[in-house]
């Protein structure tokens, strides 16, 4: 059984670790652009706050959390729309931001067991609901710290964010209009302290190996796969790793090859 508070202390310390980053920026240094076109440092944040808080709604307020999507004018533009409302000066940002994780972490810790949260297209327990907090906390740190060039060494609880995108191998398929396999993959990686984390049967003939943080680079969509160190064996774990994913919605716009354009 998932221990829910290691996993909300693992979310908080994620949180603490990106806002470490941000917290000590001048101003204009919010404005810098991110690699996700359009958005700036202050935009990966507001996504976050906004996220949280929507979260917090699906823990909370059933009613209230479908109401904040199903009256948007424009439903393509839900996640951009969401993070433009959250903008505010970097102060008043970071605060909204630190209130509403802490908000969203004790709603998660009150939420009865075997309770399914509503979210976009599906519903998850508040475990997955953490877990999914974490990876985009981390998949948008690791955007911010692009942009600023920081350096972040990869940490234990990164294999969160490793199980999820193993374990939305067929949402993966889904969102992109293909069959989803009925075959198993084996996921073997290389963790941070050099430890093996591995998913799936040992006896799986297709497989994915590699390091685990060009595994979570793969599955959050923040690098493309001919720039990581993963290796494909079989058919299906080839194609998977054109296609994963391991946020709802929707396929988002991939990063390009490094060098790709020239």
């Amino acid at each position: 059984m998932v221990d829910l508070a290691a996993l909300l202390a693992d979310l908080a310390a994620e949180s603490e670790h990106l806002d470490a980053i941000v917290a000590a920026l001048p101003p204009d240094e919010w404005d810098r652009p991110t690699p996700a076109p359009g958005w700036t440092v202050a935009h990966q944040i507001a996504h976050l706050a906004w996220t949280d808080h929507v979260a917090q709604l699906a823990a909370t307020d059933e009613a209230a959390f479908y109401a904040s999507f199903t009256a948007t004018p424009d439903l393509a533009r839900l996640v951009d729309d969401g993070a433009e409302s959250f903008l505010a000066p970097p102060a008043e940002l970071l605060a909204r931001w630190r209130d509403g994780r802490a908000t969203l972490a004790a709603a998660l810790a009150a939420t009865p067991s075997g309770a399914k949260l509503p979210w976009y297209g599906t519903r998850m327990s508040p475990a997955s609901m953490a877990t999914a907090r974490l990876m985009e906390t981390w998949a948008h740190g690791e955007d911010v710290a692009e942009a600023l060039g920081v350096r972040r060494a990869p940490a234990a609880r990164l294999r969160h964010v490793a199980h999820l995108g193993f374990r939305t191998l067929g949402h993966g398929f889904a969102a992109h209009g293909r069959p989803v396999p009925a075959e198993p993959v084996r996921v073997e990686l290389v963790a941070p302290d050099g430890e093996t984390w591995a998913f799936g049967p040992a006896d799986a003939p297709d497989r994915v190996t590699g390091p685990a943080l060009d595994f979570c680079l793969l599955v959050t969509q923040r690098r493309h796969r001919a720039d990581l160190a993963l290796v494909a064996t079989g058919p299906i774990a080839d194609e998977w790793l054109d296609v994963a994913q391991a946020f709802a919605g929707p396929p988002g716009a991939k990063r390009a090859a490094a060098g790709a354009a020239g």
